[in-house]
This record gives C-alpha cells, structure tokens and sequence, in this order.
C-alpha cells in the first residue's frame, strides 16, 4: 500500500452497549496523514431518538446528558458523518482507525448507515480499509513489549489494554478519556509512540488493513507471528496459512507451527474435520477472518529470535511443509467449507444488517432521492415505493423523527406502535422501569456531584418516554 494514504481516527459515544438497539450520542472523527498530523476533525452529536433508553451507566461513562436537549436528530448527524468520511477519502483513500471498533463502534455505525438508507460499509469500499488498534495492541503486547511497554491490570501479573490506561503508562494525558475526540487523540499518539519505535510493525498494519493487503502477507514466504491477549495474559503462535472457505472467502485458517506437520499433515479427513470444528485457543488451527484486524505480523520483524522455543530456521522449515501440502491444505479448506454456520436472523429490523440482503438498484436510487430531499410529500412517497420492506420502515421512522405534522395515518400508527412497544414493554432493547430501578440504586452508590447530576438528567429523560396507562 502506498504510503499516500488517509488515517481516519473515529471514537463513538452511545447510549448502551446493545449493538441493535443502543444509539450513537456523539461520534468524534480526526483525519491524518500517513505521518500522524492532524488534517481535520469533526465533532457531532444528537439527540437521543424518542425509543432508545438510556443507559445509566453508559451516560455515567460517557457524561453526555446535554444531548438529550440536542435539535440535531440522529438521521441528520449520521448524515453529516458519512458525507465528511465520503469528502476526506473522495482524492486518496483512508484507513479507519478504531479502538475495539471491530467489535462494537464500528458495528453501530454500519447499522446506524443501514437505519438512515445510507451506505453501510464506507469503511471498507471503494478502497478504504479499517484497522482496530485495539488488536495491534495484542500483537504489539505479545512481541513487542520491550519497545512498547504494557500496564500491569491492579498490579499485575496480568496485563491492561485499554486505551486511557495505555495512554496513562505512555505519558499521555488521558483526563478526557471517553469523551470522542478525545478518545481519537489518545489513539494518535499512541499511534506515534509505536510508528517511532516499530516503524516497521506500525507500516504492515496499515497495510493489512485492507483485504489486499492482508492476502498479500498471508501468501507471503514468511512464518508469521500472531499474538494475542486473552484473560489479561498474552499468547504467541508461529502460524502459517494453511486454508479457507471457497464459499465464505473471509474465512481463513492458520497452522500452528508449534506442532510439528509430521504429527499433522497426515491425518485423514475426519481427524482434520475435528479440528477445523473445534472452539478454543488450542490446537494446531486456528480460524480468523481477512475482513478484520487480524493481529499478526511478519517473523522478520520480531527482535527475540527465542520468543517461540523452536528455533526460526526450523518454523521456516514447517511453514514450507505445511505450505507445499496442497492435499492438507484441500483438507483443511474442505472441512471449513462443510461447516454447519448458524447466524440467527433478528426478528427486529435494527439487526438484519447481515440477513437480509443488498438494496436492489432501484432502492438504492429511491436512497439516494430520499436525502436529496425536504418535501414531507415527496419522503412519503418515496418511503412508498421501497421494495424492500427494511427501508420503507426506516424512512417512516426517519421522517416521523424529523416532521410533526400531515403524517399519514397509517404511517402514523406504526411509528405509535414502535414507541409503544420499545418505551412501554420489556424487550432486548431494554426497559424503562428497570432503567429507572438502576439509577435509583446508582444514586445511592454514587454521592460524587458529577454522577448525581448525570443520574438525574438520565432520570429525567426516561421518566418523559414513560407510556401513560
């Protein structure tokens, strides 16, 4: 990848931590160059949508109550994020950079596109990538503590990765951690403390941040190191790529060069099927997944030539038998192939991001014709003529959210319904009463001013979404 390229740091701040049914509050995004100096940034919020609960203690974490005063809508901000992500990597495409965003920021931005009939994988189209630095961190903390050091986690022996406690063990002041732009400064300047030691490492992350770019490591002649935390202790693995899934072509599998191939490369396809079908962290393969951070690097760039207890000459050796095992390697991929893959579809349109499809070609203009537009008529029939059932009660949502008058009735009703079932029921989304039960009991805990303040001001909000019997 060339070295012209965009880092985009973005942070989110949000209402909980359900992924189908928490909402981004704030979301903070830093635009870099490849040498870490900020270009732009922008820094939106909105209002809480009028059936999402507020977590007690996300708004503890994040201090964001004077956003439920916010006139700026959700469908707006979520608007503005992707025309300033589309604008910065319009001329020379961008690397998204995140924190655990893998696992959660960047799932609900993707699904806060779908919600507001925007594209949902600006990230990683039209030549973006995305990195979770998060899952360099575990690479970094496994082969690279020396040049990086990690916090020890309430004094140790186990480690801590999270963010401002990295900060803090790096000299970074951390004072405004959790708040969004904030969080993406701490991740700069992380950033520039490992691209000046580990210039190297640093470099073959951002370039394996896209799909090319990892394929091109992955089939590189190089042993490659995976290092991993788990349990606040780290665990390294001498890999090699050794198959995948023809039909889900994301899907990859590592041999474990610790095992030696002549145990392995043998076994029929039964044995070999039990591994591939295998969970856990031990065995000799080990499945990833080339459209996220995978945290490995070449063994080239390792300092302790001793790190694995098998000299290198010899993981080489393997990697090379395991490499020039094509009959293994149709194996492995068969196995991975005949996988049976349960990915229960939501029964809420929030989580069918995944299980239920593409926009067909006309939804997509129908998309693009509903955010050119402000004429109330002109949504409605719009919303109207969506094929896809997902969308046309999106757009409903979005424009009962942004008008208040001349809705429809039926329209109307199903927006009643939706604020009905989400604010007066018990669901996965949460649950008012209970939410207001856990703030009575925060308040007793908490009798710093700060959380007393932020408590009430959630308490408040909820009590004004509570359905009248």
């Amino acid at each position: 990848m060339t070295d012209e390229v965009n880092l985009v740091f973005y942070d989110t701040e949000t209402t909980g931590i359900q992924k189908d049914f928490s909402q981004i509050l704030q979301c903070g995004s830093v635009l870099t160059n490849n040498s870490l100096d900020t270009l732009a940034e922008q820094n939106i919020g909105c209002a809480p949508l009028p059936w999402v609960i507020p977590q007690p203690m996300a708004m503890i974490t994040n201090k964001k109550v004077d956003l439920f005063n916010s006139n700026t809508s959700h469908y707006q901000m979520m608007k503005d994020l992707q025309i300033q992500w589309k604008e910065w990597s319009a001329k020379s495409s961008s690397i998204f950079i995140t924190y655990n965003g893998h696992a959660f920021d960047e799932e609900l931005v993707r699904r806060q596109f779908f919600w507001n009939l925007l594209e949902p994988y600006t990230t990683n189209t039209n030549g973006n990538g995305r990195l979770d630095l998060m899952l360099m961190i575990h690479n970094i903390a496994a082969f690279f503590s020396e040049e990086i050091s990690m916090p020890l986690f309430e004094g140790g022996p186990g480690i801590s990765y999270k963010l401002e406690h990295l900060a803090i063990e790096h000299g970074i002041d951390a004072g405004d951690a959790h708040d969004a732009i904030a969080d993406c400064n701490l991740m700069i300047e992380m950033c520039k403390i490992i691209k000046d030691k580990l210039p190297e490492v640093f470099q073959s992350f951002i370039n394996i941040s896209t799909k090319p770019g990892i394929k091109e490591l992955l089939y590189s002649e190089d042993f490659l190191a995976l290092g991993e935390i788990h349990r606040r202790h780290t665990f390294k693995y001498p890999v090699v790529l050794c198959g995948g899934d023809a039909s889900r072509p994301n899907e990859i599998v590592f041999y474990d060069l610790s095992y030696d191939p002549d145990d392995i490369l043998e076994l029929d396809f039964t044995e070999i099927n039990k591994l591939v079908q295998s969970k856990g962290r031990d065995g000799p393969l080990k499945k990833y997944k080339i459209n996220k951070t995978i945290p490995v690097c070449s063994h080239k760039f390792l300092n302790n030539k001793e790190i694995f207890d098998i000299e290198f000459s010899e993981l080489q050796r393997r990697a090379e038998v395991v490499r020039n095992d094509k009959d293994f390697q149709q194996k492995v991929s068969q196995a991975m192939e005949d996988r049976m893959m349960s990915f229960p579809e939501s029964e809420y349109i929030e989580g069918t991001i995944y299980s239920g499809g593409f926009p067909s070609y006309k939804d997509k203009d129908l998309m693009q014709e509903f955010h050119l537009s402000s004429d109330l008529n002109q949504l409605i029939r719009i919303s109207r003529n969506f094929e896809d059932q997902r969308l046309r009660l999106f757009a409903e949502r979005i424009i009962c959210n942004e008008y208040s008058v001349d809705i429809p009735n039926d329209i109307a009703k199903r927006y009643q319904d939706l604020i009905y079932e989400r604010n007066g029921t018990d669901g996965p989304w949460g649950s008012i009463d209970k939410s207001l039960a856990q703030i009575e009991k925060l308040l007793d805990e908490r009798d710093d001013t700060e959380s007393q303040n932020i408590l009430n001001a959630t308490k408040t909000k909820i009590k004004s979404m509570k359905i009248s019997s």
